[in-house]
Order: C-alpha cells, then sequence, then structure tokens
C-alpha cells in the first residue's frame, strides 16, 4: 500500500492563489490543517525560505506517512501531526507553539482516498462500504446505512446531501437492506438506483454522488470538526495573518462563509436591538469578498477544481 502512494500523481487544488493569499513570508510558521499528500505544503515550505516552518495535520494515517517521505528533505521545518483539525488549539498547544501566521484548509476527500476502492469513498469502484477518514473510527458507512432508522437516513440524505429524493431514497435502502446487508459500494449504489425513478444517466450519478456525500459527512462528522476548526483556528492566528479555506460543496462553503462574516464585524445583536449588549469583537478581515474558483486551464488539466471554492481572510 505504501509504495501505491509513493508513486501517486497528486495535485494540489488552486495552489497559486493558496500561496498568494496566504501572503507568505521567510521565517513564518504556517498550518496546514489538511495535509493530505503533502501538495500545498511543499509549495509552502518552498516559499517560507530556510526559517520558514510548517505543520501539517491529517488524521489519515496512510496519507501522513506518504507526506512524511515526500517532505522529509526540510528536516525539522516540517512537523506532522496525526489528528483531527478540529482539535487544533490542543495540537499548537502540545507544540509549544501559541500563534502561528497562516492556516490553510482544503477540504473534502482527496483524490487518493476517493481512488483507493478499500476506502469506500468511491461510486464507481467496489469496495468495502468504509468511508471512514480516520480509519481507526468506530462508525462506518456501513453501519449508518444498514443500522439508521428512516427518518435518520431521510435526515442525513436531505441535510447532508440536499437531495430532494430523500425520502425515496431512505425508503428503498431498507428495502434493500430487508434482502442482505449493505457492505459494499457497489451494493448501495444499486440500492440507489433501485430506489429513484428511470432517468438521464448524467442525473442518476448526481443523486448517487449526494448520497455518497451525506452519508461521508454523517460518517466523518465533517460539518461540525470544520465550523470548531475554523472559529479555533481565528484564535491562533497573529494580527496580519492569514487563513485560507478551500471547499467542495455548498454545506462548507456555506459554513466558510457565515464564519468569516460573523468573525468580520464588531456587534453580532439582533438588527432591531436598540443598544449592542453581545460584547462582540471583530477579528478578522475578509480579503475575498466572492469566493476565488479555479480558471478553466485548471479545471482542464485537473477535474477535481471544478467545484473547488476559496475563502480567505486576514487576523485584525
Amino acid at each position: 500500500m505504501m509504495n501505491i502512494m509513493m508513486g501517486y500523481s497528486h495535485v494540489p487544488v488552486l495552489l497559486d492563489e493558496a500561496l498568494y493569499h496566504l501572503n507568505l513570508k521567510n521565517g513564518q510558521t504556517i498550518i496546514d490543517a489538511t495535509l493530505g499528500l503533502g501538495g500545498h505544503a511543499e509549495a509552502i515550505l518552498r516559499k517560507l525560505g530556510g526559517k520558514g516552518k510548517l505543520i501539517g495535520i491529517d488524521r489519515d494515517g496512510e496519507a501522513l506517512d506518504s507526506s512524511k517521505e515526500r517532505l522529509k528533505s526540510f528536516g525539522d521545518r516540517f512537523i506532522a501531526v496525526k489528528d483531527e483539525f478540529s482539535d487544533i488549539k490542543n495540537i499548537l498547544k502540545n507544540l509549544h507553539i501559541e500563534k502561528v501566521d497562516g492556516i490553510l484548509f482544503d477540504l473534502g476527500v482527496s483524490s487518493m482516498q476517493i481512488d483507493s476502492p478499500i476506502r469506500g469513498f468511491s461510486l464507481r469502484q467496489d469496495g468495502p462500504l468504509d468511508m471512514r477518514m480516520d480509519k481507526t473510527g468506530d462508525i462506518s458507512a456501513e453501519d449508518i446505512v444498514n443500522d439508521s432508522g428512516r427518518e435518520e437516513l431521510e435526515k442525513i440524505i436531505r441535510d447532508f446531501g440536499e437531495e430532494r429524493l430523500f425520502k425515496r431514497i431512505a425508503k428503498g435502502l431498507i428495502i434493500a437492506r430487508e434482502k442482505q446487508r449493505i457492505d459494499t459500494t457497489f451494493k448501495l449504489v444499486d440500492a440507489i438506483k433501485r430506489s429513484i425513478p428511470r432517468m438521464n444517466p448524467k442525473f442518476e450519478m448526481d443523486i448517487m454522488t449526494r448520497v455518497f456525500q451525506a452519508i461521508r459527512i454523517k460518517v466523518n462528522n465533517e460539518l461540525d470538526r470544520l465550523k470548531r476548526a475554523l472559529e479555533d483556528s481565528i484564535d491562533l492566528l497573529n494580527a496580519g495573518g492569514r487563513i485560507v479555506v478551500i471547499s467542495y460543496h455548498s454545506l462548507e462553503d456555506r459554513i466558510v462563509k457565515n464564519v468569516f462574516k460573523t468573525a468580520s464585524v464588531d456587534c453580532i445583536c439582533p438588527p432591531r436591538q436598540p443598544k449592542c449588549t453581545c460584547q462582540h469583537e471583530k477579528k478578522l478581515a475578509i480579503i475575498t469578498k466572492k469566493p476565488i474558483t479555479a480558471s478553466t486551464k485548471e479545471i482542464g488539466e485537473n477535474p477535481r477544481s471544478r467545484s473547488a471554492k476559496m475563502r480567505a481572510a486576514e487576523r485584525t
């Protein structure tokens, strides 16, 4: 497995834009909160010069091992941490670091995870229905699909997949699992197909993608973890430090937008309240008024970048 990863081709999304908006300077300390295979991290370390440091966080031990190998030439300028980015405050505390100069989040599932059948993220390859980003996690996609009640399945598919056929699909999953346990990705694909009307194959694929997304988000508790990590990250930035976030679907982007918006104002009291009582302090200046998206050229070279949206802000 390790040798396969070492030879894996990885193209970091919105790389030039991320480097520009991080506003990197020699000697800074930067966090890559979603290290993956280290594409962004390598470029950041080269920009930081001989004294800059990068802390790379990832909950996936296999990806972390691959990045360690890729970045070993940077010596102690690169610090690898196996943990969830939602624990970012404790990570820095354990490293005896109070503040940093920049934090990058590249959200979603890495190409390596998607393309590995045994991880269970892809609806195009058959494999165990897993979807855990950290394989030591207790709950897998198989558990969610087979053990959740009908109302819970409806809620997951509706809220995390934004799929309008959530009732039909939840009912279809329950009917399918009564016949046999849904324990592979292709069994899940088949159950979804049987529960929806026959339609254009592209529309079918879009629906299945949304259902897979919904289950993955539930398995990994992605949205709650993201909100907590973003709020904590703002407090960890030095004045003038930058936070850059690349998201891949509307649920993630909405959280990033709202957290940035709340942190960029002095008052969050209700609009009609005559006097401010919230004692809220402005912490951020938003740099990207609208999200940055990939160019036509980048999308052609790296289709994964098609849905990417990047937002950036600076600590005041």
